[in-house]
């Protein structure tokens, strides 16, 4: 069922788990990803980032989310990550997706808080959520992030004020991950975290979940992340196979990649101790 993060993020706080947002760059990872949430008969947010419309359009995106997503008998998000240019955020509402980040977490706080407005003021009066970010989730080396940039944490004081002066729906917050391969395991600001969580109500979510450490995205699941972003790990574990399996024709290729990925994905569902949500 195709719904938006809304009542799953209420619901993941009072169970104290997170739930996954992989993302997607096609139309079989998005199948995938739907085959192991219900195969385990728990939510999935399908995530699709800005930067990946490369490779899948959003018209695409809706059409191939949307019916995964009504076939399916566990909610389903289909999710707009790391939107940066209005028109896009916009069109992505307007196709059908039930989720959408503005990410003007680089710009300056004034800005930031005009931007998510404008989207929120866009996206609430069609249904659907909004997510931004305060504080910056610095880059780590992959083929999207050629240069590392450094986190700047969020600051309690900044995470009240912007809940305030925007209402989004949920906000991710910098408490120490980075997009992309992290190198070694990151030290994470759980008394940030904390802090935060018991400063405001709206969902909190993290990004740079790749690389971070089963025990650290565990417990930030447990105090207060209601949302933790995927993707490097499972492109990598599709790497992996294939290197270890040695495919000689394109068609066990793509089988070996789909295992390798929802294997991945099981993996963080048990990690974040992800709960079912009865709608």
């Amino acid at each position: 069922m195709l719904v938006t993060s809304k009542e799953l993020f209420k619901a993941s706080r009072e169970k104290s788990c997170a739930i996954p947002a992989p993302n997607f760059i096609d139309a079989q990872s998005m199948k995938d990803y739907v085959g192991v949430a219900e195969e385990l008969g728990l939510p999935v947010i399908l995530a699709l980032a800005e930067v990946h419309l490369e490779f899948i359009t959003l018209e695409e995106a809706a059409y191939f989310g949307k019916y995964y997503a009504e076939k399916a008998d566990v909610p389903v998000v289909l999710h707009l990550d790391h939107g940066m240019t209005p028109s896009i955020i916009k069109k992505a509402i307007d196709v059908g997706f039930t989720s959408v980040m503005i990410d003007a977490s680089q710009d300056d706080f004034e800005n930031n808080v005009k931007k998510t407005k404008e989207i929120i003021d866009y996206a609430h009066p069609k249904g659907v959520v909004v997510e931004a970010e305060i504080g910056h989730v610095g880059s780590g080396v992959n083929y999207e992030n050629h240069e590392e940039t450094d986190s700047l944490y969020t600051t309690v004081e900044d995470a009240v004020r912007f809940v305030e002066e925007t209402n989004v729906d949920s906000l991710a917050i910098s408490i120490g991950t980075a997009h992309g391969m992290y190198k070694g395991i990151p030290e994470i600001n759980f008394e940030r975290l904390r802090d935060i969580a018991n400063a405001i109500s709206t969902p909190l979510v993290l990004h740079g979940g790749s690389s971070s450490g089963d025990s650290n995205l565990n417990r930030c699941g447990l105090e207060g992340i209601s949302k933790i972003n995927i993707f490097s790990d499972l492109v990598n574990a599709a790497q992996k196979g294939i290197i270890t399996e040695k495919p000689t024709n394109y068609l066990d290729l793509k089988k070996i990649v789909s295992k390798s990925m929802k294997d991945c994905l099981r993996h963080y569902y048990e990690v974040f101790n992800t709960k079912k949500i009865v709608k």
